[in-house]
């Protein structure tokens, strides 16, 4: 310090100040490209589609692949599910991949025929939990009315599975004059969805974290193929309809929005949020439209027959609780839009990084 004089002053920057944005690592695989939200979406855009261009037709992203064969429109899928814990409220890793691969055909309109299940399974694994899970899969499976025609086993060492994951497969028929896509929305149509949200991200995280609730949250998945068939009998030109899963009712929308060049608006005070549901995700700093469902479907159905659609899936165990919670329109392409509680508006985003790792 010199003391014969004026100190000179420095100016600092308040910008300077402030906590640098972290920057997603864009080299290599990270958790959050599992979550169903953006980075997932860049993961299949930037890296996986333009490897497989190619070998594959194009088009927009559906749960499942239809497919001519001999005159028969066959739905195709496959899916694998690495959920921890393996057994929570509601249900278990093998009752999931089962429902889980039905409701991807379902999502475009097939019934399903058959089910192949492979499991890689950790040494170590309890011979009697595995024989619970596949028994499991074996009752999920009969409840679907479908059949588990094939499968596989692998064994890894201690520490490279997790205790167990399950891969699936599975085709369905699709009924004659039904063209389901991500990319079929317009504008004056109607979403509507099947009932209460959140339900089994909440309920894995309530295992994972050993939280309690005063009331137990349980997942919701369920087959959704019967659900589907009475949605099609009294509209068999539903436009679009997607299970919500991974990212929740949030990516589901917006994947939908973008593959139409739609916008969509919501209205908050017709989504069924559970209160428990709802007071979870504020403990535990979580935007339920975020959260992943397992027994849910979101519909894109012509205004016209919305109200008839909506009565035809009340009527069903697996709809009993559907609502109309918005509609589709021409502004804002890509966007989805709710109008809140209090009557503001907010933009819907996906999610961006990793919210509930390992919930399906």
């Amino acid at each position: 310090m010199n003391a014969d004089g004026p100190q000179p002053t420095t100016t600092i920057d308040p910008m300077s100040l402030s906590c640098p944005v972290p920057i997603p690592e864009g080299a290599r695989v990270i958790l959050g490209h599992g979550s169903g939200g953006q980075l997932s979406g860049a993961l299949m855009r930037e890296v996986i589609a333009p490897c497989l261009a190619a070998a594959s037709p194009g088009g927009p992203l559906n749960d499942a692949a239809v497919v001519d064969v001999a005159g028969t429109r066959l739905a195709f899928t496959t899916d694998s599910f690495v959920v921890s814990p393996l057994q929570f409220p509601g249900g278990d890793i093998g009752e999931l991949a089962v429902n889980g691969t039905v409701n991807d055909l379902a999502m475009m309109g097939a019934q399903p025929l058959a089910i192949s299940l492979a499991f890689v399974i950790e040494e170590g694994l309890p011979l009697t939990e595995l024989a619970r899970i596949t028994s499991s899969a074996a009752r999920a499976a009969a409840a679907a009315g479908t059949q588990i025609v094939t499968g596989d086993t692998k064994v890894v060492g201690r520490g490279a599975a997790d205790r167990l994951f399950v891969n699936t497969a599975g085709i369905g028929v699709v009924p004659d004059g039904v063209t389901l896509a991500a990319d079929a929305a317009r504008p004056g149509d109607v979403v509507i969805v099947s009932g209460p949200i959140g339900l089994h991200g909440v309920a894995i995280m309530s295992v994972r974290e050993g939280l309690e609730f005063e009331v137990e949250i349980a997942s919701d998945t369920q087959p959704l193929n019967a659900l589907v068939a009475a949605m099609l009998a009294v509209e068999p030109g539903l436009r679009v309809l997607r299970d919500p899963t991974r990212g929740g009712l949030s990516s589901a929308l917006n994947e939908i929005a973008d593959a139409s060049g739609v916008g969509m608006a919501l209205d908050e005070t017709t989504i069924p949020i559970p209160e428990p549901v709802r007071a979870a995700c504020e403990m535990l700093g979580l935007d339920p439209f975020h959260v992943a469902n397992e027994g849910k479907l979101v519909a894109v159905v012509p205004a016209a027959s919305a109200d008839a659609v909506v009565a035809a899936m009340r009527a069903v165990p697996q709809g009993e609780g559907a609502a109309r919670i918005g509609e589709v329109v021409a502004e804002h392409p890509g966007m989805v839009t709710v109008r809140t509680i209090v009557g503001s508006e907010r933009i819907v985003d996906m999610l961006v990084g990793e919210q509930l790792p390992r919930i399906c």
